[in-house]
């Protein structure tokens, strides 16, 4: 296979350095401990990392609040021990994707500072600027309840700022030239060491329409060009954006090629929880559907379960809103911007065993690329204590030892699970390691058997008609191979009859289920809540 394609194929893990694992007994995770865990990774089978924000940052909103984007924050290492990191992880064939945050700084980034103080100095213009506040001061505010405005008010310049996250979060105004080098100028560091893709933080915000003087044309040309600038300066770097707006509107992020090689498919993901939530495959099915145009080789989906915010249920029509809140997050407590659930999946799921294993074998048998969360591999809980989306950013659970192996420190950690069925004490990696039908060791199995049928990644898909509103069957084709799965989203065993060719029904292997079943006919009985995954091998061609 091309590696100019290697993300088709890939098992993308997504960590934040400050909660992974602490080495120095600070309290706060680092490269060190990331490092002194690569093997576990790699044995898990994750081939690509990506590192949520480790700038230097006031952590105000968990590190996505920067003041410089050109090195490490010093509690977290230095810039000498991340490219041994990129060297140590490129040694067991994992590569090494790290957040683009370019839609905003933090207030106390120098270039704002300055920006504050001069009103006609160079910094100025690159942040959004007015002397009243807009009467739709309020249009695009993200954090409802939180925020009420997307424009705050600066003492120093008595005048008003643009923000579209929290006022501590000043928009970068990105259709300045001057910020568009500093951007490329940032691209190009980080490339210099060893990365091999970013994920670009809050794409159609930094696109939308702000007030922004001198802004004209397409504002996807802004992702052209640094389309365009990652491919002179960096083999097979991939740019994966962050696009949670409506599913029409993908095309224009893909462009002809020519801007995101992927996007974090929010549109699967909120109709995903739908079909959990009602116990029915038609919302998930529909989805899918709606996404198959999208299937060609450069363009691709990344697929996850839950990330590091808000599952924000955006994509998804009032009533549907409404039928998920009240299955996953009917206390109000558990819940944050009007539309948002801050909770990780086995709670939602009432640590319902056969469930989660369910969500996890869509995940890595959908097409597109899966994005495994940490500590999602052994079922980790939420903190709901915590203030907003610090609920589900707790520290990693390795062991049932003080501070769950995260940390030696004698004094304060970053936050962990300490009480409950989540408890480091109960659900942490040494305890799951060495039993073969843990979740870990069942998710590690699922990425194995997923990367050894490249299929899964690779195939144009389509739906299969199942006759049974409970159970969703695709398949992937990948020239003269074919992998098929299907999957039981009720509580009640079923079987269903599916329309497959007498060549399909004679050549299907089975490769993966959630337990014991018969050969397949063309007839396919499923458990409650049960999968399986199946491969038809290509015919050998006699001579």
């Amino acid at each position: 296979m091309l590696t100019k394609y290697w993300y088709k194929n890939a098992i993308i893990y997504s960590l934040d350095v400050k909660t992974f694992a602490d080495s120095d007994g600070d309290g706060i995770g680092d490269l060190q401990g990331l490092m002194q865990n690569l093997d576990y990774l790699a044995c898990l089978g994750i081939n690509c990392i990506w590192l949520q924000p480790m700038h230097p940052s006031p952590l105000k909103d968990g590190g996505y609040d920067i003041t410089d984007h050109f090195t490490i924050d010093r509690r977290l290492g230095t810039l000498a021990e991340f490219t041994q990191l990129v060297d140590k992880a490129n040694a067991r064939g994992i590569r090494i994707m790290m957040d683009l945050v370019l839609n905003h700084t933090s207030a106390e980034h120098p270039w704002f500072r300055d920006a504050r103080q001069h009103k006609h100095g160079k910094y100025r213009d690159y942040y959004i600027w007015a002397d009243e506040r807009p009467a739709n001061h309020d249009a695009h505010v993200v954090f409802k309840g939180v925020e009420t405005s997307n424009w705050a008010y600066d003492t120093l310049s008595q005048s008003w700022f643009y923000h579209t996250f929290y006022h501590f979060q000043p928009d970068l105004n990105v259709f300045n030239p001057a910020v568009e080098e500093e951007i490329k100028k940032i691209i190009l560091f980080w490339i210099r060491l060893g990365v091999n893709g970013f994920r670009i933080d809050a794409v159609p915000h930094m696109l939308r329409a702000k007030g922004q003087p001198g802004r004209e044309g397409d504002p996807h040309d802004l992702l052209r060009r640094l389309r365009r600038f990652t491919d002179e300066h960096g083999k097979d770097i991939v740019l994966m954006g962050e696009a949670d707006t409506e599913h029409e509107s993908y095309d224009d992020f893909f462009g002809n090629r020519d801007q995101l090689h992927m996007l974090l498919n929010f549109h699967v993901n909120n109709h995903l929880f739908l079909a959990l939530a009602r116990k029915q495959s038609a919302p998930l099915c529909e989805s899918l559907d709606e996404l198959m145009p999208h299937s060609a080789v450069c363009n691709q989906f990344a697929n996850f379960v839950r990330n590091h915010d808000e599952l924000n249920l955006a994509q998804l029509e009032p009533g549907q809103q409404e039928d998920v809140l009240a299955a996953f997050a009917p206390d109000p407590d558990m819940r944050v911007y009007e539309r948002g659930i801050r909770r990780r999946l086995p709670p939602m799921l009432n640590n319902d065993e056969h469930c989660i294993k369910l969500t996890y074998s869509l995940l890595f048998s959908m097409p597109g690329t899966p994005v495994l969360r940490y500590g999602e591999e052994i079922g980790m809980g939420d903190l709901l204590t915590l203030k907003e989306r610090a609920s589900v950013r707790t520290a990693m659970q390795w062991t049932d030892a003080r501070h769950g192996g995260f940390s030696g420190s004698e004094g304060w950690v970053w936050p962990l699970v300490t009480e409950g069925p989540y408890s480091y004490m109960k659900v942490n990696v040494a305890a799951q390691a060495n039993r073969p039908h843990s979740l870990l060791n069942t998710i590690s199995n699922m990425i194995a058997i997923r990367k050894a049928y490249p299929a899964f990644g690779w195939g144009e898909y389509e739906i299969v008609e199942t006759g049974h509103p409970g159970v969703l069957a695709h398949i992937c084709r990948s020239e003269n191979t074919l992998a098929m799965a299907l999957h039981n989203f009720t509580g009640e065993a079923c079987r269903v009859e599916l329309p497959l060719s007498e060549e399909d029904k004679r050549c299907l292997t089975e490769i993966l289920a959630d337990r014991p079943y018969e050969l397949p006919n063309g007839s396919f009985e499923l458990g409650p809540y049960g999968y399986r995954w199946l491969y038809k091998w290509p015919l050998v061609q006699k001579l």
